[in-house]
C-alpha cells in the first residue's frame, strides 16, 4: 500500500543559486580593481648604462671650400666677347680666360689720351714763354743799367763843367734827376726780373702737377681698358665660369674662380647654435667626406648665428681622402671635451643638456619596462650624461616613446 508524500523545497538548486551569485559578485569587484594591462611595444631600441670616460662632440653638415681662392671680378662694365676656357682647365697668371668689350671705355681712354697730350704741350709752351719772358726782361734790366750808367756818368762831367761855368747850374741838375730816376728804373726792372725769375719754377711745377694728374687719369682708362682682358693672375685650376659669350657684366659681377694650387680645401661647418657654446679655436675635429675621413682642427667660427647655426671653419691638417673637391658636401664632428669616470648611456630619442626625463628602464626578466625619471648631464653626438636615476648596468629604452606617456609600465615583445 502506497503511502502519500508531501511536497519537499528545493533547497538545493537555492544553495546552488547563491554561490553562483556570490562568484559573480566577487569577480565583478575584483575585476573593478585590476589594473589595465601593459602596452606592447615591439623592439625598442635599447641600451645599457656605462660607466667610464665619455667623449663630448657635436655634428654637423658642412661642405669642402678652397683656402685662399682668388675671385676674379669685373672692374668695369663690358659684354663677354671671347670665352677661352672653361672649369676645369689649368692656368697661369698671364692665361687669358675671356674677354671683355665696351665702346664707352674706348672713347674715355681715348679722351684721356688727349687731354694727357694737350697739358703736356701746355706745359713745353709754358716752359718756352717764361724762358722768354725772363730774357726779355733781363736785357731791358741790362738796358736800363746802360742808360743809368751814361747818365751818372753826364752828371759826373756836368758837374766839372759847372765848376768852370761852362753850363748853367739848371742843366746839371736836370743830369743829376734823370740819373737818379735811370737809377730807380734799374731797382724796379731788376725787382721784376728777380720776381719773374723765382716764380718760373713754381708756375712750371703747378702745370708739372697737372700733367702728372692727367697722366693718372689716362693710365687708370688703361688700365680698365687692360682689365677687360681677363687672366687668372695665379697657377691653379679654373673652377667657375659663369658668364657666357654675350652677356653683360656689371662692375663687380663676378667673372671667373681661380682655386690656387696646390689644391688646400678646409670645411666649413654648420652647427646648430644650442651645441656651439662648447667650441673653441683649436679644438680637433674629424669631416666625413663619404668616402673617408679628414682630421684637423678649428681654425674659425662665425661670431653671430645665421638660420639657426653657427659657421665653423676647420683647417684639414691630413691627405684628403680621394675624391674631395670644393663644394663637397660632408659632415663633420667636433670634439668639445673629455669627461672621466661618469655615467653615460646612448643618446635618447629626445632630452637636452642638464633637463630632467622620463625614461623606460627594462626590468630584470626583460620583459617589461617601467618609467623613471633620469637628470642628464652634458650630451654628445651619440651618448650622453647621467647624473641621476640609474646605475651602471641599467637598460634602458632610447626610442621615441611619446606615445605612451600615459602609462607607467610596458611590455617588451
Amino acid at each position: 500500500m502506497d503511502i502519500k508524500r508531501e511536497p519537499q523545497k528545493n533547497r538545493k538548486k537555492w544553495i546552488i543559486g547563491g554561490v553562483v551569485g556570490a562568484g559573480l559578485l566577487a569577480m565583478t569587484v575584483a575585476l573593478a580593481n585590476l589594473e589595465p594591462a601593459a602596452p606592447t611595444v615591439e623592439a625598442p631600441w635599447l641600451d645599457t648604462v656605462q660607466q667610464g670616460n665619455m667623449v663630448v662632440e657635436v655634428r654637423g653638415p658642412g661642405t669642402l671650400v678652397p683656402e685662399n681662392p682668388r675671385w676674379i671680378s669685373a672692374v668695369t662694365a663690358g659684354r663677354v666677347e671671347r670665352l677661352n676656357l672653361l672649369p676645369g682647365d689649368s692656368v697661369k697668371p698671364e692665361t687669358v680666360i675671356l674677354e671683355l668689350t665696351n665702346p664707352d671705355v674706348e672713347i674715355q681712354t681715348l679722351n684721356a689720351d688727349r687731354a694727357l697730350t694737350d697739358s703736356e704741350s701746355q706745359l713745353v709752351q709754358l716752359r718756352t714763354s717764361l724762358s722768354s719772358n725772363r730774357l726779355t726782361q733781363a736785357s731791358a734790366v741790362s738796358q736800363r743799367r746802360q742808360e743809368w750808367l751814361d747818365a751818372q756818368r753826364r752828371a759826373e762831367a756836368g758837374a766839372e763843367l759847372l765848376k768852370k761855368g761852362l753850363i748853367i747850374p739848371l742843366d746839371q741838375k736836370q743830369a743829376e734827376d734823370r740819373a737818379t730816376a735811370l737809377g730807380e728804373q734799374v731797382k724796379h726792372e731788376e725787382e721784376r726780373l728777380k720776381i719773374l725769375t723765382e716764380t718760373i719754377d713754381e708756375q712750371i711745377k703747378v702745370q708739372e702737377r697737372q700733367v702728372e694728374r692727367l697722366r693718372s687719369i689716362a693710365q687708370f682708362q688703361h688700365g680698365l681698358k687692360a682689365s677687360m682682358v681677363v687672366r687668372a693672375g695665379a697657377n691653379g685650376v679654373l673652377q667657375e665660369v659663369p658668364l657666357q659669350i654675350g652677356q653683360y657684366a656689371n662692375p663687380g659681377a663676378v667673372l671667373a674662380r681661380v682655386v690656387p694650387s696646390p689644391l688646400r680645401l678646409k670645411a666649413v661647418l654648420r652647427i646648430p647654435e644650442t651645441q656651439a657654446n662648447g667650441i673653441t679655436i683649436g679644438q680637433r675635429a674629424q669631416v666625413d667626406t663619404r668616402n673617408g675621413i679628414a682630421t684637423g682642427k678649428v681654425s674659425r667660427m662665425d661670431p653671430a648665428a645665421a638660420a639657426g647655426t653657427v659657421t665653423i671653419d676647420v683647417a684639414l691638417d691630413s691627405t684628403l681622402p680621394p675624391g674631395a673637391r670644393p663644394d663637397l658636401s660632408v659632415d663633420g664632428v667636433i670634439e668639445i671635451a673629455r669627461l672621466e669616470n661618469v655615467l653615460y648611456m646612448g643618446r635618447p630619442a629626445y632630452g637636452q643638456s642638464d633637463a630632467t626625463v622620463g625614461l623606460f628602464k627594462v626590468s630584470q626578466d626583460g620583459r617589461h619596462a617601467e618609467r623613471v625619471s633620469i637628470r642628464l648631464g652634458r650630451t654628445s653626438v651619440n651618448a650622453v650624461e647621467i647624473r641621476e636615476g640609474l646605475a651602471p648596468g641599467d637598460v634602458v629604452i632610447l626610442s621615441d616613446m611619446t606615445r605612451w606617456d600615459g602609462v607607467d609600465r610596458v611590455r617588451i615583445k
